[in-house]
């Protein structure tokens, strides 16, 4: 080979190699890590005006995009607490003024904490990202401590509140609602089956994280509701200490909740090779889902004039109409005892129809669901897997 053939061939090899590291920086730099976890506080800030709010948002307040991960994830750190933790309903996206940020980095010490609207799972798996994507330390920093927050709320017995530090009110009970238990456990099985995002945690932090996730596992079966001696399926908040349903607001009576037993189902269902209780745990909660199908009724929503309650501006309501064509649904709550579909309203008396609530609360709650439906539609793979002889949808 000639010189020049051989210093033509090099400079070839360079430019090619020199391309693609180019274009790999390129496409780094703008990939986004999806900040659709975040979505509920977000809407909460911007939605409503909270005087207890650490800032709140300015008119056009603008955002990064999903690209800028890096600056998102620098807001995460500015809103992490000195637990670990984080307050809920802010918008990790929004480019903050320098006085918004001035008055969230003055309350580092506030330890009004929460995995409430999914939050502080979600920080930690966001941070777990960028670190992976950045190998910059102060997000792994970061996210380690969300982590050991989590560890530090959860209780001996295995479940966790809605806030930690605890608050003297229904926040203490073990939280299912709005996915909280089940975000952290969706948390701990990345870490615990080798997500490449935990790659980097220490064996010290991860066992830790086991223990926890096992812990957790435990609860949840111990949760589970027997009714009239019946095992059926969870409610949205259980008694930390009796780990019997509670009540929480006004309107979240002690029930049997399928909205959120639908993804404890659905998380106890991709377990690989399941135990004999989680098996008799899932079968159960299926039987359950099928026998409270309520069919030929349809949830239809209408304008109204609108009129300003206590909390908001109503200007929609809800119904439930009489349809033969309709698929089947559920309702979020079943009365204890009678497995009758039950209602609630602000004054937390028992109702059994839609339209005995009041309007405010009828049509600002998510009264029905069709989310079990969900767990119906794998069961026929996962019984033929785990309980190939005993298909409870046929008894």
């Amino acid at each position: 080979m000639t010189t020049k053939k051989r210093n033509y061939l090099v400079f070839l090899i360079l430019f090619v190699l020199s391309n693609t590291f180019t274009n790999a920086q390129a496409k780094k730099e703008t990939d986004a890590i999806t900040t659709k976890p975040f979505g509920d506080s977000e809407r909460h800030w911007y939605g409503i005006k909270d005087e207890n709010n650490l800032v709140n948002p300015v008119p056009n307040q603008p955002k990064y995009a999903e690209s800028d991960y890096t600056k998102i994830a620098d807001n995460m750190i500015l809103f992490q607490r000195a637990n670990g933790g984080w307050p809920k309903n802010y918008d990790m996206k929004a480019i903050l003024t320098p006085e918004q940020v001035e008055k969230v980095a003055s309350t580092k010490a506030v330890l009004h904490t929460t995995f409430d609207n999914e939050t502080s799972y979600t920080h930690v798996y966001y941070l777990a990202q960028v670190y992976t994507a950045t190998k910059i330390e102060k997000y792994k920093q970061a996210c380690q401590r969300g982590i050991q927050f989590i560890l530090d709320a959860q209780y001996a017995n295995g479940g966790w509140p809605q806030y930690y530090p605890l608050e003297k009110n229904y926040s203490r009970h073990i939280t299912l609602n709005d996915g909280a238990y089940m975000g952290i456990m969706n948390l701990l099985d990345k870490i615990v089956y080798n997500n490449p995002n935990f790659s980097f945690l220490d064996e010290a932090l991860r066992s830790k994280a086991k223990e926890s996730y096992n812990k957790g596992l435990d609860c949840i079966l111990n949760m589970q509701i027997k009714d009239n001696g019946r095992l059926t399926a969870w409610c949205q908040q259980h008694d930390e200490v009796t780990l019997a349903p509670a009540w929480a607001r006004k309107f979240e009576p002690p029930s049997i909740c399928n909205g959120e037993s639908t993804d404890v189902v659905l998380f106890l269902m991709k377990i690989k090779n399941p135990n004999e209780r989680i098996i008799h745990s899932v079968q159960s909660a299926v039987k359950w889902f099928e026998d409270s199908k309520i069919y030929n009724t349809r949830i239809e929503s209408f304008e109204i004039d609108a009129f300003e309650s206590k909390y908001k501006t109503v200007k929609r309501d809800v119904r439930a109409v009489a349809d033969s064509a309709a698929t089947p649904i559920w309702t979020r709550y079943y009365e204890l005892g009678t497995n009758r579909p039950l209602f609630s309203d602000r004054n937390s008396e028992l109702l059994y129809s839609l339209a005995e609530v009041s309007v405010e609360r009828r049509s600002g709650y998510a009264w029905y669901t069709s989310s079990p439906q969900k767990v119906l539609d794998k069961y026929p793979d996962w019984q033929q897997k785990y309980a190939p002889d005993n298909n409870v949808l046929k008894k």
